[in-house]
């Protein structure tokens, strides 16, 4: 599908979604056209958020296509795949650091992101800003302000995920299963501290097992009024695929950000009614412009934290060209990624 854009349409619809703000970028700020902006993007094109990291691949990529064309800017982008795991993750972002890229859209993971941020960039200096790492560790980071993120931290989450059981479901009862990493233990600890009922238990799983009917059997071995999971699609679709060859399928089922895929159900096998999540969504005044110019790049509608992946880039190639021609990277302190006070580091 064609359509127009115009330049004024691009800069301001940058950055806007409603994820961030951009501090310091605006006005005699020594930014100079006709040069290029280096950026490379680091997401899981596969492994267990791989279903996720190919919409949020695309969303960060999309400025790219935006800028080119309708600004004075020249865009140098390199896309590296984590695999979803820490390891592949940390060489991956050795390719784009080694090729010169000063600024990373990534990870998503929190565990990747964690170990790409210690072992990687913040050695060599360069800026990481995360579209979908949600940990309350990784505001913990000895960074040097070089690691940022835009969705909110885990620690809101997990007050949202007790709402929703309390509130929502009425339940007064509750067990947690999760991925046993960074996102999952903590999210899981952030949900019993807001949870106003009794935790039963809190039943840690593997990423990547061929069967989690005994974590399952641990988690409703005392009849919660709800139980929520924490993970991702590739581990979530043999859980829910184990829970509903097991039992009746009536108990409350709440998965966070990580879970929501819109394929699940057809992955699983089971239209799933019993089962509802949580996730960041955008809003302001960019929301429809990211909206549009995504449909009409992808044929297809956003996702979870695209938006957010959108405004990760956006504000990295604001802050690389407000640096100046002579900057090495993007500056932390001369265009700073100001997250909303849910979502700041």
């Amino acid at each position: 599908m064609s359509h127009d854009i115009n330049r004024r349409d691009v800069l301001r619809g940058l950055g806007v979604t409603g994820t961030v703000a951009v501090a310091g970028c605006a006005g005699g700020g020594g930014g100079d056209g006709g040069r290029t902006l280096k950026q490379g993007v680091l997401q899981p094109i596969s492994g267990g958020l791989g279903n996720l990291g190919k919409p949020i691949r695309d969303a960060a990529i999309l400025p790219f296509t935006l800028l080119e064309g309708n600004t004075e800017f020249t865009i140098d982008s390199q896309v590296e795949d984590t695999q979803t795991d820490p390891n592949a993750g940390q060489t991956a972002a050795s390719s784009l650091v080694d090729a010169g890229y000063p600024a990373v859209t990534g990870a998503a993971s929190s565990e990747v992101t964690i170990q790409v941020a210690e072992n990687v960039l913040i050695p060599n200096s360069v800026v990481g800003c995360s579209p979908a790492s949600t940990s309350p560790a990784i505001t913990d980071l000895d960074d040097n302000n070089l690691i940022w993120r835009t969705p909110p931290t885990d620690a809101l989450q997990g007050q949202v995920l007790a709402q929703v059981a309390s509130d929502n479901i009425g339940a007064s009862t509750a067990a947690t299963m999760y991925v046993n990493n960074s996102y999952g233990q903590l999210l899981s600890e952030s949900f019993a501290s807001a949870y106003g009922g009794t935790i039963q238990n809190q039943v840690s799983f593997p990423k990547g097992a061929s069967s989690y009917s005994s974590q399952l059997s641990q988690a409703l071995s005392d009849d919660p009024g709800v139980v929520i999971v924490i993970g991702y699609p590739e581990s979530g679709v043999q859980l829910f695929r184990d829970y509903y060859s097991g039992y009746s399928g009536d108990t409350p089922f709440v998965v966070t950000d990580g879970l929501r895929d819109t394929d699940l159900p057809t992955d699983v096998g089971n239209a799933m009614s019993n089962v509802q999540g949580t996730a960041p969504l955008a809003a302001g005044p960019g929301k429809e412009f990211f909206t549009t110019e995504y449909q009409n790049e992808y044929d297809a509608a956003p996702g979870v934290f695209t938006s957010q992946a959108f405004d990760a880039t956006a504000v990295c190639l604001l802050a690389n060209a407000a640096a100046g021609k002579t900057a090495v990277q993007p500056s932390p302190n001369r265009c700073r990624p100001s997250p909303t006070p849910a979502a700041r580091k």
